[in-house]
C-alpha cells in the first residue's frame, strides 16, 4: 500500500539492467558528479600535510581518493546496503584532520625551511603526517564496522536527536570558513565570479534544458532535452572560470606566479606518472595514537548519521521498498570497512555517501544498481591514471575558494535543516542550540591559538585532550546531545516525534517478508536453509524481534 503511494516515475529501477552502452554513459554522469564533490578535499588536506604546491605527490593523493571511491562503491552497491549510492571522500573528516595536524608535533615548518630541504626530507615530512592520519582513520572506522555488524545502529540513533545533528553537521562547514577565506582572497574577483556562476547554474537555470541528439533503437536519431545545468553546475563553473584564468594567463594580465594563473602548478602535471596503481601502505605503515583515533571518531559519527538519512530517500527515488534493518546495518558496516580501506591506502580521508549523486538519481530518474557498478569501474580506472588526477590539482586557488564558499555554506545549511523538526519557539531549544554551536567555536579557536595550554605532564594525555577539545563537531555534538537528553522537554518540543517518522528503523524490520531487492546477488538459497542466519543482524535472512 505504502509502496504504491510512494511510487514515482523512473526510467530504470534499482534491479533494472540498461543496455551496456547506455549504462556507461549514465555511469559517466555519476563519475563527473562525484569529481565535482571530491576535488576540493586535497586543496585543504595537502597544505596541512606540509606539501609544496608543485609536489607531484598531490596528484597521487587525489588519484588514490578516486581509486578507493570506486572500490568501496562497488562493494557497497553489490554486497553492502545494495542501494545505488556512491561512497567517497568527505569534508566531515577534514575537521578532525586539521585538529590533529594542529598539534605541536605535526605543525608545518616555515615555507623557507621546507624549500631548503632535500627531496627525501620533504617526502618524509608529509608522509609521516599521512601515516598518522591513516592510522587514525582506519582504527576509528572500526566503530562503524562494529555498530553495523552487531546491529547497534538502531539503538545508537535513539540518542541522536535533531539538537545533536544541528551542531555536529553545521559546524563542519562553519569551522572551515578560514580555509575558504584564505583561498578566495587570492583573487576576490575570480572567487566571486565562481560563486555567481554556481548560483546562476544551480539555482536560476536549473530547469533550463539544452537540445541534444540521442539514438533509440527502432526510432533512429532523435532530438532530446538534457538538464545540463541541473546535473553539472559545479563542473560547468569550474570549466568556465578555469578557462577565464587561462585567458588571463595567456594574455599576461595576471603576473607571473599569481595563484590565479593556470601554469602555477604545471610542474605537478609534467612530473606525474601516466600510470600508477595505488596500493595499501603506499606511504608507509600507518601509525596509531590515542589522540588521533579519538579525534577522528568525530568524523565517523557525523558520517554515520548523514549516510543513514540517505538510505530511505534513495529507496523511494528508485521505486524500491524501504531498506530493511539488515541492509541498513550492512550499509553502515560496509561504509566503515570502506573508511578502513581508505586509511590503509593512504587517501588521507574516509568514505561517506555522496549527497550529490543521490540528487543525480532524482534528476535523471535512473536508479539502476548496474549503472553505479559501471561508475565504480570508471573511478577505479581513473584512479590508476595519475596524470589525470594531477590535472585537478591545477585548478586555480581563487576558483576553489569560490567553490568552498558555496560548498561549506551548503554543509552548514544541511545541518541547520534539522531545525525543522524541533519547536523553535521553545526557550529550552534555543538555549541548547546557541550554546552547542557558539561555545565549540570559542573553545576550538582559543585552543588553536594556545596549543601548549593543556599540560598535564603526560604527552599522550595532552595530545588526546588537545585534539578532542579542538574538534568543533565533536564538542558541539556531544554538548548538544548531553543538554538535549538532560534538560527536561516534551518529545514534541524536542522534535522526537517528527524525527522518528523520518528516521524510523522499526518500520524496516519486517518479520515475515524477505525483500529480494536487498538480498545478496548469490548464495541466498544456502543462507535461507540455515536457521541460525536469522539471528545475524547483517544477513538478508535476519529477523528482528519487535
Amino acid at each position: 500500500m505504502e509502496a504504491t503511494k510512494a511510487r514515482v516515475n523512473i526510467n530504470y529501477g534499482i534491479d533494472d539492467v540498461p543496455p551496456w552502452y547506455l549504462s556507461i554513459f549514465m555511469a559517466l554522469q555519476h563519475y563527473l558528479t562525484m569529481i565535482g564533490a571530491i576535488v576540493s578535499i586535497p586543496f585543504i588536506l595537502t597544505p596541512a600535510l606540509c606539501m609544496e604546491d608543485e609536489d607531484p605527490s598531490r596528484g597521487f593523493i587525489i588519484s588514490t581518493m578516486i581509486f578507493v571511491t570506486g572500490l568501496v562503491t562497488y562493494i557497497q552497491v553489490t554486497w553492502g546496503c545494495r542501494l545505488p549510492i556512491v561512497q567517497g571522500g568527505t569534508i566531515s573528516f577534514l575537521v578532525p584532520t586539521l585538529a590533529i595536524l594542529n598539534l605541536p608535533q605535526w605543525k608545518c615548518p616555515d615555507k623557507e625551511v621546507i624549500s631548503a630541504m632535500a627531496l627525501e626530507e620533504k617526502t618524509e615530512l608529509w608522509q609521516s603526517r599521512m601515516r598518522e592520519l591513516s592510522g587514525a582513520i582506519a582504527v576509528s572506522a572500526l566503530f562503524q564496522v562494529f555498530i553495523g555488524y552487531t546491529g547497534l545502529v538502531g539503538k545508537f540513533l535513539k540518542f541522536i536527536t535533531p539538537l545533536t545533528i544541528v551542531p555536529t553537521v553545521s559546524l563542519v562547514g562553519i569551522t572551515l570558513f578560514s580555509h575558504a577565506s584564505e583561498t578566495a582572497s587570492k583573487h576576490w574577483g575570480i572567487a566571486i565570479g565562481t560563486m555567481f556562476l554556481m548560483t546562476l547554474f544551480s539555482q536560476i537555470m536549473t530547469n533550463i534544458e539544452i537540445p541534444t541528439f540521442k539514438y533509440r533503437k527502432g526510432h533512429g536519431l532523435q532530438v532530446g532535452w538534457f538538464p545540463l545545468f541541473k546535473l553539472f553546475p559545479v563542473l560547468l563553473t569550474i570549466v568556465i572560470m578555469w578557462s577565464l584564468c587561462a585567458v588571463l594567463t595567456i594574455t599576461s594580465l595576471l603576473p607571473t606566479g599569481h595563484p590565479a594563473r593556470t601554469d602555477v602548478r604545471i610542474k605537478v602535471l609534467q612530473d606525474a606518472a601516466w600510470f600508477r596503481v595505488p596500493y595499501p601502505f603506499q606511504f608507509g605503515m600507518p601509525t596509531v595514537t590515542l589522540a588521533g583515533v579519538l579525534g577522528m571518531l568525530a568524523g565517523v559519527l557525523a558520517c554515520t548519521v548523514e549516510s543513514i538519512s540517505y538510505y530511505p530517500t534513495v529507496s523511494q527515488m528508485c521505486n524500491a521498498p524501504p531498506p530493511p534493518l539488515h541492509a541498513i546495518n550492512r550499509g553502515i558496516a560496509t561504509e566503515g570497512l570502506g573508511t578502513v580501506l581508505a586509511g590503509l591506502w593512504g587517501s588521507g580521508n574516509g568514505t561517506n555517501t555522496f549527497g550529490e549523486n543521490v540528487g543525480a538519481i532524482g534528476v535523471t530518474k535512473v536508479g539502476s544498481r548496474r549503472v553505479i557498478q559501471w561508475a565504480a569501474l570508471i573511478m577505479v580506472l581513473q584512479g590508476v591514471l595519475s596524470k589525470f588526477g594531477a590535472v585537478f590539482i591545477m585548478i586555480p586557488d581563487p576558483v576553489v575558494g569560490g567553490l568552498f564558499c558555496v560548498m561549506f555554506g551548503m554543509i552548514t545549511a544541511f545541518g541547520l535543516s534539522a531545525l525543522q523538526y524541533i519547536d523553535l519557539r521553545s526557550a529550552r531549544n534555543l538555549y541548547i542550540l546557541g550554546l552547542s554551536i557558539f561555545f565549540p567555536m570559542v573553545l576550538c579557536f582559543w585552543l588553536k591559538e594556545h596549543p601548549d595550554y593543556i599540560n598535564t605532564g603526560n604527552d599522550t594525555v595532552d595530545s588526546t585532550l588537545s585534539v578532542l577539545l579542538s574538534t568543533s563537531i565533536l564538542v558541539g555534538g556531544c554538548l548538544g546531545c548531553m543538554l538535549d537528553n538532560l534538560i527536561p522537554g516534551t518529545a514534541e518540543e524536542r522534535g522526537l516525534i517528527s524525527w522518528a517518522k523520518e528516521m524510523s528503523l522499526e518500520s524496516t524490520a519486517d518479520n515475515t517478508i524477505i525483500i529480494s531487492t536487498f538480498e545478496f546477488p548469490c548464495g541466498m538459497q544456502t543462507l535461507k536453509s540455515w536457521r541460525w542466519t536469522r539471528h545475524i543482524p547483517f544477513l538478508p535472512t535476519y529477523r528482528m524481534k519487535l
